[in-house]
C-alpha cells in the first residue's frame, strides 16, 4: 500500500492551500495573515535548529572550518537557509501550525 501526495500547483505553496473555508470564514482576515505568519517564522526556526545540526562535527579551514567568525558566519547561513526553505513551502509544519492557530482562534471567539 502505497500513499499519494498531492503537490501544490505550480508557484502556491502548501500553506497558500490551508485557506480552509470553514475557519477562514469564522477569523478575520488580519488572524489569518498573523497566523500565517506565525506559523512560517515556527517552521523556520525549527529548521534553523535541525539545519544548525549539520554543522556540528564540522572543523577545520575554509568556509565551513571552525574559526571564531565562522560560527557567526555559519549561524546566519542556516538562518537564511530555514526562512527560504519556509518560505518556499518548507516541509508542512507550517501548514499543521497554521491550521491548529486557526481552530484556536475560532475556539476563542
Amino acid at each position: 500500500m502505497s500513499a499519494t501526495v498531492a503537490l501544490p500547483p505550480p508557484g502556491l505553496t502548501p500553506l497558500d492551500l490551508i485557506n480552509n473555508a470553514q475557519l477562514q470564514g469564522k477569523v478575520d482576515t488580519s488572524t489569518q495573515a498573523k497566523a500565517k505568519t506565525a506559523a512560517r517564522d515556527f517552521e523556520a526556526v525549527f529548521l534553523n535548529s535541525m539545519f544548525q545540526q549539520m554543522y556540528t562535527d564540522i572543523g577545520g579551514d575554509g568556509p565551513f572550518g571552525g574559526s571564531g567568525a565562522t560560527g557567526v558566519w555559519r549561524s546566519m547561513l542556516t538562518d537564511q537557509y530555514a526562512r527560504s526553505f519556509s518560505k518556499a513551502g518548507g516541509i508542512g509544519i507550517a501548514s499543521q501550525v497554521y491550521q491548529s492557530l486557526l481552530a484556536h482562534q475560532e475556539h476563542r471567539q
